[in-house]
This record gives C-alpha cells, sequence and structure tokens, in this order.
C-alpha cells in the first residue's frame, strides 16, 4: 500500500499521533460553537464530571440563557486575560466558581492525579470555524477541556506546498477579527510542513 503523500496524509499522522498514542479525544467540527470559540462538547463533559455542583449553580442545564451567559463570560475573561491564565485559575461565573483546568499532580497526591485524568485533551481536523462563511476551515486545532489551546496550518512539499504557503494563509486568510484568532484566544498559532515549523503568538494580518 502506498503512503498518502498529500497534506491530509501528513494531518492523518498528526491526528494518528494523538488520538492513538497520546489517547487525545478526537473531536469534530459539529462540536464547535463558532459564536463563542469553544468545543461545547467537551467543556460540558468536563464540568459533569468534574465540578456537577458547581454546573448545577450555573444552571446551564435548563436553561439556554444562561448557558450562553456563562459561554459569554468565558469568552470575556479569555479577553482580558489571556487562555493561559484562564486555564490555571479559572473562571468565576456568580454564583459559581470553575476550575478549567486540573494542574500536573505530584505522583505521591492521587487525588491530584484523579483529577488531572479528567482533564480533556482533544484535537480536531478541518475544523469549520467560521460563523458566517462555513466553507473555512483549519487543518487542526487542538482543545484542552473545550478551550482552544493551537492552531495547525499544514502543508506537504510533496504536493509543491511549503511551510511559507501556510503562513501566508495566516497572514492573508485568517481574520485575527475571528473569535478563534484574537489575540489571547490560543497560545500559538503553528504553520508547518514535513520539513519546517513557524509560530505566531499575535495574529495581525500581514504584521503577523
Amino acid at each position: 500500500m502506498l503512503s498518502n503523500i498529500t497534506e491530509e496524509g501528513l494531518e492523518d499522522i498528526i491526528v494518528n499521533y494523538l488520538v492513538d498514542i497520546n489517547k487525545y479525544d478526537l473531536g469534530h467540527t459539529t462540536d464547535y460553537n463558532t459564536e463563542y470559540a469553544i468545543d461545547e462538547k467537551r467543556l460540558i463533559k468536563f464540568l459533569e464530571d468534574t465540578q456537577p455542583d458547581q454546573l448545577e449553580l450555573l444552571g446551564i442545564r435548563a436553561s439556554e440563557h444562561k448557558k450562553n451567559q456563562f459561554f459569554k463570560r468565558i469568552m470575556a475573561e479569555i479577553t482580558k486575560r489571556g487562555i493561559i491564565d484562564v486555564l490555571r485559575n479559572g473562571v468565576k461565573a456568580y454564583p459559581a466558581d470553575i476550575i478549567m483546568f486540573y494542574m500536573t499532580p505530584s505522583k505521591k497526591n492521587m487525588e491530584a492525579v484523579r483529577m488531572f485524568n479528567k482533564n480533556i485533551f482533544s484535537v480536531t481536523r478541518q475544523l469549520q470555524y467560521s460563523k458566517t462563511n462555513r466553507r473555512l476551515a483549519l487543518d487542526l486545532a487542538i482543545f484542552i477541556n473545550g478551550l482552544p489551546v493551537i492552531t495547525i496550518e499544514l502543508k506537504n512539499n510533496l504536493t509543491n506546498q511549503n511551510v511559507k504557503d501556510a503562513i501566508y494563509q495566516y497572514q492573508n486568510c485568517r481574520d485575527p477579527k475571528d473569535p478563534l484568532f484574537k489575540f489571547k484566544r490560543a497560545m500559538v498559532h503553528f504553520a508547518l510542513d514535513e520539513n519546517e515549523i513557524a509560530f505566531c503568538t499575535k495574529l495581525d494580518w500581514e504584521k503577523s
């Protein structure tokens, strides 16, 4: 059987490594809420599994309005403090105090180990991220507990494209006003091919 030498083949290698070897969840673009730039399915699953009492206080199971209020709160806190601080310190959403990530524990603290293992690391391929144009898709996005932390554009020299084409795509085709690409939203944006990788922490069209 011939190897897949297309861009999709490189995508397969990365996704299979994350899912099969590192036990990431494989997300789907339909899990993604374009309004608030979150993997809604995994965010709710994480909260149900780790903080059901706090989730009950928020009332988001019973009310779509309250659920959207909570998502807006998360979005506002990331805009103000950045994704790293939100993951480290959580979100206060009256009357609840939400932990967004369980930190790496010491091996002797078995309860901390148990909670850390409840974190959901996931990868979604061909993420349709735009609220207004569903034809736009990002090659890969990596999430922690439903919050996007890394975006990736892939190219393959064997199809006559390379990392420079991926950089061009971020500089010319990825609107930094889109919720997913706003500064502080994701930690980093990677442009890569099978030989080289470049990254940017703040997208700003051609200034990126």
